[in-house]
């Protein structure tokens, strides 16, 4: 390990809930959860107030809504997202060409390589410096790690949280994850932090105390070595950049084990375009989806499909994982999903076979649904679904303009109307709200605007 904090670890804020109030002055101080608002959708971020709720992220959007039910549900803007996030990193190419993006809102910083950080008084004026710039080009907060490993910069990234920075002094590792809870430790989720609650290991210093061969014999040779490792505070991985890794990955582990099937394909769904999100962010295309099932009884499957050719897009990896996973018996629950894709390549070649057999589907499911209508109820029935595409477009949280108006974004719609909240980021205070029909000529879609304003030439201002 280093002398000197020189790994820097950021992790904005809340990001997607964050971006959401910045963007929106009338939900400034109130509780926003950003996921899918469908009956299978899950919660991809909450901001602080909602989780005063309990809301988390991957938590079943039902879930969420019986805890806040006064809370602000919004559908994610992507494009927003990775506008901001490309300001982000551009910032932090700005301090060292090692940047390490493990999302659009979390990465690792090098800052010994670019020779900006030297000790711990230079570490930390990077870092307060960094603080700084963000929140003046994005207008967000980030909270920012500082230590002598990337495990100890994540940790100390984690403390910080909201908006503050911790520097973690060489030599204090021990002293420090010593007294705390072994779940702090990467790698060990609620599955393995229950094997050791079993074997009365609560603590980071009661793993050290154990010995390596006791978690050896606890966890397997890999898992426990690394686990044993990490507890001395030993971590001598280099901060990579996203162009030299070898893939791009996501995954989650659950509190409590998914057996729900439906629940299972609605997850690894999920985690499929947020592994494209990452992809896409690193300008890379994968020829490789991997899937990762952890189950019930600790044994972890993987299977793999190679494409015909490197793809960014979201619906052939989502294919291609949900092909993967009828292969997995997850019968008994699930602990931990993952996608990832391998095989990087700086360019796409789209799967159009994988393509049309997504929109052959498509089309077989809607001569079903008509199939199933009775021949005097199919006027009416087609009506409806005409209705609801309509209506479907005006998705809350979305953004519109109104040629009397202006820009604004949708609060809600149904019944053939949609109810829009006027305002920009740069209100001082909530805009006024409309309702419209649905199919008002004067209203359309519209584009996310810069959460900070900037003068003629582009500068922030």
């Amino acid at each position: 390990m280093r002398s000197a904090p020189t790994i820097l670890h950021l992790d904005m804020d809340a990001f997607y809930a964050s971006a959401e109030q910045a963007a929106k002055p009338s939900l400034r101080g109130k509780a926003v959860v950003v996921g899918g608002l469908g009956p299978r959708g899950v919660v991809a971020t909450a901001s602080y107030e909602a989780r005063k709720f309990g809301v988390h992220s991957a938590m079943p959007m039902g879930q969420a809504r019986r805890l806040a039910p006064h809370a602000a549900y919004l559908v994610p803007r992507f494009r927003l997202y990775r506008e901001v996030s490309e300001q982000v990193m551009g910032l932090l190419r700005e301090l060292s060409p090692l940047v390490e993006p493990l999302s659009l809102d979390e990465a690792f910083v090098d800052l010994e390589t670019a020779e900006v950080a030297w000790d711990e008084a230079s570490a930390q004026a990077v870092g307060v410096r960094l603080r700084a710039d963000i929140r003046r080009v994005t207008g967000l907060t980030g909270s920012v790690g500082l230590a002598a490993s990337k495990m100890l910069a994540k940790i100390a990234s984690e403390e910080a949280k909201p908006d503050g920075l911790v520097l973690i002094r060489p030599g204090t590792e021990r002293a420090l994850l010593g007294p705390k809870s072994v779940r702090i430790l990467p790698g060990v989720g609620p599955a393995t932090g229950d094997h050791l609650r079993r074997a009365g290991i609560l603590t980071v210093a009661e793993i050290a105390g154990a010995g390596e061969d006791e978690l050896v014999r606890l966890l397997g040779k890999s898992h426990g070595g690394h686990l044993y490792a990490m507890a001395l505070a030993h971590d001598d991985r280099p901060v990579v950049a996203e162009r030299d890794s070898k893939s791009v990955s996501v995954e989650d582990t659950y509190d409590v084990d998914i057996h729900d099937r439906v629940r299972v394909r609605a997850e690894v769904r999920r985690l499929a375009d947020r592994c494209v999100e990452r992809l896409r962010a690193a300008e890379r295309s994968g020829r490789t989806v991997v899937l990762k099932v952890r189950r019930y009884d600790f044994s972890t499957l993987t299977r793999s499909e190679t494409l015909r050719g490197p793809t960014d897009d979201p619906a052939v990896v989502r294919e291609a994982a949900a092909r993967l996973l009828e292969s997995v018996d997850t019968t008994g629950g699930v602990r931990l999903l993952g996608v990832g894709v391998s095989g990087l390549a700086d360019f796409t070649q789209e799967d159009l076979f994988a393509q049309a057999a997504a929109a052959e589907e498509a089309e077989e499911e809607d001569r079903s649904a008509v199939d199933a209508v009775e021949v005097g109820e199919r006027v009416e029935a087609a009506a409806e679904v005409v209705a609801e595409a309509v209506e479907r477009r005006w998705m809350a949280g979305h953004d519109v303009r109104h040629a009397e108006f202006g820009p604004g974004w949708v609060q809600g719609s149904g019944l053939g109307r949609v109810t829009v909240r006027f305002e920009t980021p740069y209100a001082v205070g909530p805009g006024r709200v409309r309702t419209f029909l649905v199919d008002d000529p004067l209203l359309e879609p519209g584009e996310p605007l810069p959460l900070v304003e900037r003068g003629e030439e582009g500068v922030v201002s």
